[in-house]
Formats: C-alpha cells, sequence, structure tokens
C-alpha cells in the first residue's frame, strides 16, 4: 500500500497540503471551510488528476495537519491558525448578563485598625518598669488571719450594761449557727 506522499509525487497533482492551504484561502470563509467544501473545492481545480482514495487521503492530510498545527478545527470547520477567527465563539448562558461593575477604587491604606508605633527603647522601659508581668484574669483572694475581739463602750453600755461588739471580725458565709445555752445548765435541770 502507497502512502499519500509517494502517489502524490507520482501523480500530477501538487500534495494534499498545498492542495488543501490553496482551498481554504481560495474559498475565504470567516468561519473556516468544511471538509466538503474543501474537497469539492480540490475537485474543481485538479479534476482528472485525482486519485481513486482522493476522500481518504484528504481526511489523512487534514488530520496530520491538525495534529502538526498547520490547520486549527474549529466547529468541524477547518482554519488557517494565522486567521483572525482562531477561537470558537464563546456562547452566552441563559438569562440577562449581568451589569458591568464601575472599578473598585485602589485604597491608599488597607482596611482594618493601624497598627501602633513599635519604639523597642519603650517596650523595654515599661517591662523593666514594670517588674513581672501580670497573670491573666482576676487576682486570687488572699487569706487574712481572723482579728481578735474587743469590747467598745456603746451607748448601751453607759446606761448600764456593755454590750459587746466585735471589731475587725469577718463573718464566715452562710447562716451563723443556733446560741445554745452552756452544757452545765442543762445538767442542773
Amino acid at each position: 500500500m502507497a502512502t499519500t506522499e509517494e502517489e502524490s509525487k507520482s501523480a500530477s497533482h501538487p500534495p494534499y497540503p498545498e492542495m488543501i492551504l490553496a482551498a481554504i484561502t481560495a474559498l475565504g470563509e470567516k468561519d473556516g471551510s468544511s471538509k466538503s467544501s474543501i474537497s469539492k473545492h480540490i475537485e474543481t481545480v485538479n479534476g482528472g488528476s485525482l486519485p481513486a482514495n482522493h476522500s481518504a487521503a484528504l481526511s489523512e492530510a487534514l488530520e496530520k495537519m491538525r495534529e502538526s498545527g498547520e490547520l486549527l478545527l474549529v466547529n468541524d470547520n477547518y482554519l488557517k491558525p494565522d486567521s483572525k477567527a482562531t477561537a470558537p465563539i464563546p456562547r452566552r448562558g441563559r438569562g440577562r448578563p449581568p451589569k458591568a461593575k464601575p472599578p473598585k477604587p485602589i485604597s491608599p491604606r488597607p482596611r482594618g485598625r493601624p497598627p501602633k508605633p513599635k519604639d523597642p527603647l519603650a517596650s523595654a522601659v515599661a517591662k523593666a518598669a514594670g517588674g513581672y508581668p501580670r497573670r491573666r484574669g482576676r487576682p486570687p483572694k488572699k487569706h487574712r488571719p481572723a482579728v481578735a475581739v474587743a469590747i467598745v463602750p456603746t451607748a448601751a453600755a453607759a446606761g448600764g450594761g456593755s454590750v459587746p461588739t466585735v471589731v475587725g471580725v469577718k463573718r464566715g458565709r452562710g447562716r451563723p449557727p443556733k446560741v445554745r445555752p452552756p452544757a452545765a445548765d442543762v445538767a442542773a435541770q
């Protein structure tokens, strides 16, 4: 079986890549030329000198030219790569197209709160003056020792008896315990 190059050398017609490019140029279609229109143009120009397997040789030549980058295949039409319509036209989606957004102005400063100026000397002085850094949260309660009861004369004491008042004693939490008579009084009964 002979290849297309051997057939084109033995035949009186030019090689298929030349005929294809000439056909696309001659047809001058904006969206590219289809395989059938290229074939019809080649048959009209080189009518009697084409081989019997013209359609198979044309398909093979088109495929090789497309793979090598000599032609582009767009929507089943062949184009030269230097032509204006090299890419398929993007189709619009359904619905109304979105409005064009105005360009956002470039802000001179970034978002958020600006950082505080950092002075290394000031931060070192603050650490030295402050001593150890404070821990987070509420400071723990300090335990205080109980204070002794002192009897202070009051207005009731001037009237006849002395009423002891407690100074500096902190009461505990909750209800105070019930006052009971001394144990000696209970044994006497």
